[in-house]
């Protein structure tokens, strides 16, 4: 094992151990930019890169600061933080040559997920586990970044690559509220073939999935129900019941007829009405998460689920209002990117498998970013790297091996190095 690899193990667990939310992700924005301006990268940050306004689901400014505080006092730099304000995400860029500008999409927020103090939890053991309460990196950006760091050193290191190298380090995956925002940045502009990967996957170490693709399409509201309170059991005409609106709300969004076009899903994953036993609620919040496997089913699942909060807040005579928590489409990936990583993998004797083409199966937040670099005229690919888990993802339990780390780096690197030297990117 070099120094290099154990440098990158390092890194992961500094990452690991200081989980941040998203749009919170202070600390890991600054501590990557540290690793990028070593090798000579011009750094661009906040929002310079994420249009402000674009964001989805965004913490209040109060959370923010904590959130910068934090980070400033765990180490921090002053400088980078600056920069930030308070909007996190960055982008690295180096130039190495005249050849076409290759992208690769990292992601690096955390869960809210208390990680387990389990001795046979390996994180635990061996004393990187998080050490902020009720935050844990549950499913692999912590690893995704160090990939992202290993590949600019290689690039870095080797004569070998003509172009222009972007990593796109973009905050708030999970819950679908990044990606979008990032993708409306002027720096997918010219980007000719865009990289994006997730570690594990339900794949083992070894294990290389060229092209995972037809992610479902996603939407997530927040939903606020507002009545009038009064006492229940003295004057209950009185009131406007928030909570009844929110229950007929629920009960009809369940039943929304499937459409023939594509796959829908619907999942109403949080409801909050705190109250008096004794009182007419007068506020229910809940959070509804619509699904698709394509754009044009989920448009008609969330048209119907709009007209069923406007009018269950009729027949209950309350005011409804919602936002959009979070938001990803689909996309399929582009054969010219397939075959550099399918190419990449199979060079490479730690690799036991590889799978051109899976579906998702879920959601996927840089689906954006990787339609908009197809749109304008880009090829792009999101590649699985296999990796053991003791536990499934989004639990107290995840870790991964480490081992995926090294070989992320030799078949991300290596599959940038062979798509920039195909003519006119393989078409």
């Amino acid at each position: 094992m070099t120094n290099e690899f154990t440098s990158l193990i390092e890194l992961r667990r500094d990452l690991h151990a200081h989980p941040e939310t998203g749009w919170t992700e202070f600390y890991t924005t600054a501590r990557l930019a540290e690793e990028f301006k070593q090798l000579g990268y011009k750094l661009a940050f906040g929002t310079k890169v994420i249009p402000e306004e674009k964001r989805l689901g965004v913490p209040d400014d109060s959370e923010l600061d904590q959130a910068r505080e934090r980070a400033k006092r765990e180490g921090a730099a002053g400088y980078f933080l600056h920069q930030m304000r308070q909007t996190t995400g960055m982008v690295a860029e180096k130039q190495y040559g005249n050849g076409p500008v290759i992208g690769l999409r990292v992601d690096i927020d955390a869960l809210n997920i208390s990680e387990s103090s389990d001795t046979a939890h390996f994180p635990s053991s061996a004393g990187f586990a998080s050490k902020h309460p009720g935050l844990m990196h549950a499913c692999g950006p912590d690893g995704h970044a160090a990939i992202g760091v290993g590949v600019a050193r290689t690039i870095d290191r080797l004569d070998a690559f003509d172009g222009t190298l972007r990593i796109f380090c973009q905050p708030a995956e999970e819950g679908c509220r990044g990606g979008l925002a990032m993708s409306q940045s002027s720096y997918l502009q010219g980007v000719d073939a865009l990289f994006s990967l997730h570690i594990g996957m339900g794949h083992g170490t070894g294990k290389v999935v060229a092209g995972f693709e037809r992610p479902l399409a996603n939407a997530k509201l927040n939903v606020k129900f507002t009545g009038e309170e009064t006492h229940a059991g003295r004057s209950p005409e009185d009131g406007r019941n928030a909570l009844q609106a929110a229950t007929t709300a629920i009960q009809n969004l369940y039943a929304i007829s499937r459409h023939a076009s594509g796959t829908t899903r619907i999942n109403i994953g949080r409801v909050r009405s705190p109250n008096p036993v004794n009182v007419v609620a007068s506020e229910t919040r809940m959070r509804v998460g619509v699904r698709a496997s394509t754009e044009a089913a989920l448009q008609y699942m969330l048209d119907r689920a709009e007209d069923i909060l406007d009018n269950s807040a009729r027949m209950h005579d309350v005011a409804v209002d919602w936002d959009m928590y979070g938001r990803a489409t689909t996309f399929k990936a582009d054969e010219p990117a397939i075959n550099a990583v399918v190419d990449a993998a199979e060079s490479h004797n730690q690799i036991s498998d590889v799978v051109n083409r899976a579906k998702f199966g879920a959601s996927e937040d840089a689906s954006y970013l990787i339609r908009r670099v197809q749109e304008l005229g880009g090829v792009a690919t999101y590649l699985g790297i296999g990796a053991a888990r003791p536990a499934g993802h989004h639990t107290a339990h995840f870790d991964f091996d480490e081992d995926a780390i090294g070989i992320g780096v030799d078949v991300v690197a290596d599959s940038i190095r062979r798509i920039a030297r195909c003519e006119d990117l393989c078409q």
